[in-house]
């Protein structure tokens, strides 16, 4: 299977990835940690989560 290349280093754990590999439908509980209480927005697309490292261009909220 080819593996996607990444954008910049530890994009595969930013949530604008794991969307698009459909996580959030295969793995819900985990998923929900990672947005819960959110401290963080991203400037690129706008979605939220607990932790900086989870989001491409992370702004403090």
């Amino acid at each position: 299977m080819h593996q996607p290349s990444m954008p910049h280093p530890g994009h595969n754990k930013h949530l604008c990835y794991l969307i698009n590999l459909h996580y959030h439908h295969t793995n819900w509980e985990q998923y929900k940690k990672l947005v819960e209480n959110p401290q963080y927005i991203c400037k690129l697309c706008g979605r939220t989560a607990a932790d900086k490292n989870h989001l491409c261009r992370p702004v403090k909220l």
